[in-house]
């Protein structure tokens, strides 16, 4: 059986409160796991604070924090409080994100974001354990730093987020998960093998590493309105927000991506917009009216080796919007 977990939306939330009422609103619905971006709204870890203090039984996870705005010894303190502040329901997504975020919005160098992210994971681990951290690496060397307190037991799971071979192969070999984006369910099953192989490289089974596929969702009684929304989304991911969604798709095929990004950095939102066609967005999102959009998820869900689907929405969806897509998408809804 496939997990059903939800990202919550982070565009033009009014408050805290509605971010924790969403996360309510998740845990009712019978979802597994409620995750929360960190991009230019909020900070994830205030909010998956109230989240956890304000809910009982569903997972909460941060999807993701990036690695270059906090040091690794903070996300592992972080890490450890949060298992503590939700009774042992948090699991850590991490990331490197890309230069649009790092450079631009935290003023810091962007470099070798596989190392780095391997090197973070590592780092995490120690803190986690309660023990000494002692690590020579290529971007971080740490000594003498350890948790005065105790521990977390079960330590919280370190899923990572990736979409390239290699990134994805990183999660195989040293994180508890990957959390796949911008990824069709083709695409999924293809950037399976690499989990697989990065798990062989460790000696380790890849039953052990979580999938999580993200997907695009709006499921609203106006079709049209569902699928243009979610057409927004995506030509504004893959269109505005750095090369990687660009390179995820043409990797996948779809050349057409490359033609959205430059209609979308030369300001012709429209023709991006008409470039997405509908067989891109039918293969990318779960978008239309419910039953439309249940049939979407549910070619995720056939894939063998996916273990959740976690329902996102599109960023100009409004409350109403989101209630009703998170409501036709609930596992208790099926």
């Amino acid at each position: 059986m496939t997990d059903r977990d939800v990202h919550l939306p982070v565009a033009a939330q009014p408050t805290v409160d509605s971010l924790v009422d969403y996360a309510r609103r998740a845990e009712a619905g019978g979802y597994d796991c409620a995750w929360l971006p960190e991009t230019w709204g909020r900070d994830a870890v205030t909010v998956l604070t109230a989240m956890a203090e304000r809910t009982d039984s569903i997972e909460i996870g941060s999807s993701i924090l990036n690695t270059y705005s906090r040091s690794p010894a903070l996300l592992g303190q972080t890490a450890a409080t949060l298992q503590e502040a939700s009774d042992g329901r948090f699991r850590l997504g991490l990331g490197p994100s890309g230069p649009v975020v790092v450079e631009n919005w935290h003023g810091m160098a962007y470099g070798n974001p596989l190392r780095r992210t391997r090197e973070t994971v590592e780092i995490v681990r120690q803190v986690l354990s309660g023990s000494r951290v002692e690590y020579d690496g290529d971007d971080f060397d740490l000594s003498g730093f350890r948790l005065r307190c105790d521990p977390p037991d079960p330590a919280p799971p370190i899923e990572v987020t990736g979409m390239g071979p290699k990134a994805v192969e990183l999660a195989g070999r040293f994180a508890d998960g990957w959390h796949g984006i911008m990824l069709t369910p083709d695409g999924v099953a293809e950037r399976l093998d690499d989990v697989e192989r990065g798990a062989e490289l460790a000696d380790r089974d890849p039953d052990d590493v979580t999938v999580t596929a993200g997907v695009t969702c709006c499921a609203l009684d106006d079709a049209d309105r569902a699928r243009d929304l979610a057409r927004q989304h995506v030509a504004f991911y893959v269109g505005g927000m750095g090369t990687f969604y660009r390179d995820a798709l043409v990797r996948q095929g779809y050349d057409v991506a490359e033609e959205i990004h430059d209609a979308w950095q030369e300001g012709e939102r429209e023709r991006a917009l008409a470039l997405l066609g509908d067989d891109l967005l039918d293969d990318l999102c779960a978008a239309g009216d419910p039953e439309t959009a249940r049939e979407g998820l549910e070619r995720y869900a056939a894939v063998d080796g996916i273990d959740a689907i976690a329902v996102s929405f599109p960023r100009g969806a409004d409350e109403d919007e989101i209630d009703a897509t998170m409501n036709a998408l609930a596992p208790d809804a099926s």
